[in-house]
Parts: structure tokens; C-alpha cells; sequence
């Protein structure tokens, strides 16, 4: 069981965005997708989960994406756009059970509340959506897609997060926060593919990393392999540096010791 991306190009008008694509996202593992702005990562994602025409072919636990129907799909994996809006007065409970309305979560009437407890916002259930920050908002949008897919595995396969960029509107904390969510639903046997900018992000959390440059894949592999200088170098065009602390006087913070923090 897999997402499998076989040979996909995407062409927009007249400009082609992805060529040649071809990755394979595991269970039990978070991929991460990289790369510089215009290298072709949400149109990659976008073109995973079926919403916008490309050639080739996306695999989903085996199953071709364009022989399911949409019923399937959703039980199969949830996915969280780079940026959501909404017409309608609704309520932050109400948007997280747009997730809920068909299908095998349905039934679970809790499963609403305990998203939400998920992404910190049990106590905003009631509030109006459009009243809350970019972040909250971001974070209620994960909650709807976590309580679509709550279960990592159902009847024998693993379920699959597509998420794109989703700490990007958030402080470092609740980064770390969806950061773990992710980490927590591969660890118990489901499947992430997240678009990323954030790079100590992707080395502390990623098992796999695809790194795009100019709509083809440059390099993918285990974090060790991708960033290194020389190829992180290459796809963002500047002098990048793995590992290396600044000069003396300029102040950094490592996320990872803050993870350890937070434990």
C-alpha cells in the first residue's frame, strides 16, 4: 500500500509546470515536498489528489484515482488546501463537519469536539468562523480534514493526509503542534504528504523528502541524502549551508530543542 506518482506532467495554458514527476509516499512515513516558489508543489499535490488534469498516473493504495468515485476517495484520504474560503456564516463545529457528512465518520457525533481538542480549539466550537485569525482558520481546516479521516487505517489500509503547507500561517508552537499531528497519525500506520517552505521542519519531521526545481524532481530520498549544500544550493539558487550556525552575535533558534521543550 502506497501513493504511488508515475511519470506525472502538468501543463497550465501554455506553461509546463511538472515534468516527468515520479515519487512513491509510504505508510508509517511523512513525505514532504520542497522545493523554491513556481518549482511546481502544490500543482504536484494538486495533481495527487485528482484537481487538476495531468498525464500519468496517481496510484492510491493501488487503485487508480481516476477509477474512484468521490464517496471512495474521501474515505481514503482528506486534503487540506493551501488556503480555504468560505461564502457562509458558519460556525467552527459546523466547517469541521463538512468532513462528516457522508460516509464512515458519519456516525461519530464526538468525532467533531475531539478534532477540534485536537488543533487546540474545543473552546472556539461555537465561535463564527470568518471572526478568527488566519491561523486559527488554518487550524480549524485541519480539524475538519482529521475528522474525515480520523482512523490512520481503516479495514486493512492505511488512510492518507495530503496537506498543503500547513504551518504557514502559524507561530512556532502550534507549528510543532500540527507538525506532531502528522507524525502521530504515520506513526500509527496512516501516510502524510505535505508541501513544505519550512526546512528545519522537514529535517526534524520527514522520513522522505522530494525536492523540486523548475517542475521536475531534483532529489528524493531520506533527509541525509536531500539537503545536503550543494543540492539545496542548486534548487533555490544561493549559497545554503547545512548544519552551519551564523557568525557570532547573530541569534537562531533550533526548533527541535523546543519540540523537546514542549515534551
Amino acid at each position: 500500500m502506497s501513493v504511488q506518482a508515475r511519470d506525472i506532467s502538468v501543463r497550465l495554458g501554455r506553461k509546463q509546470v511538472l515534468e516527468g514527476m515520479a515519487f512513491t509516499a509510504l505508510p508509517g512515513e511523512i513525505t514532504c515536498i520542497i522545493g523554491p516558489n513556481g518549482s511546481g508543489k502544490t500543482t504536484l499535490l494538486r495533481a495527487m489528489t485528482g484537481d487538476v488534469p495531468y498525464r500519468g498516473q496517481v496510484l492510491l493504495n493501488g487503485q487508480d484515482i481516476t477509477t474512484l468515485p468521490p464517496w471512495a476517495l474521501a474515505a481514503m484520504r482528506g486534503v487540506l488546501p493551501q488556503a480555504s474560503t468560505l461564502a457562509f456564516p458558519f460556525t467552527v463545529s459546523e466547517v469541521v463537519q463538512i468532513g462528516q457528512q457522508r460516509g464512515v465518520s458519519a456516525a461519530h457525533e464526538d468525532r467533531c469536539h475531539a478534532a477540534l481538542s485536537r488543533v487546540d480549539l474545543a473552546h472556539y466550537a461555537d465561535r463564527a468562523y470568518q471572526e478568527l485569525s488566519g491561523g486559527e482558520q488554518q487550524r480549524v481546516q485541519l480539524a475538519r480534514v482529521l475528522a474525515q479521516i480520523w482512523q490512520p487505517v481503516a479495514q486493512g489500509q492505511p488512510r492518507w493526509l495530503f496537506l498543503d503547507e500547513p504551518v504557514s500561517a502559524l507561530d512556532i508552537a502550534h507549528q510543532l503542534q500540527v507538525m506532531q499531528i502528522a507524525a502521530d497519525f504515520a506513526a500509527q500506520g496512516g501516510g502524510v504528504i505535505a508541501v513544505m517552505h519550512d526546512l528545519n521542519l522537514t529535517a526534524m519531521f520527514a522520513h522522505r523528502i522530494a525536492l523540486l526545481s523548475e517542475g521536475r524532481c531534483l532529489a528524493f530520498g531520506a533527509p541525509d541524502e536531500v539537503m545536503r549544500d550543494d543540492t539545496l544550493s542548486r534548487a533555490y539558487g544561493c549559497p545554503l549551508r547545512v548544519g552551519q550556525t551564523p557568525p557570532p552575535g547573530i541569534p537562531f533558534l533550533l526548533p527541535h530543542l523546543a519540540a523537546v521543550a514542549a515534551q
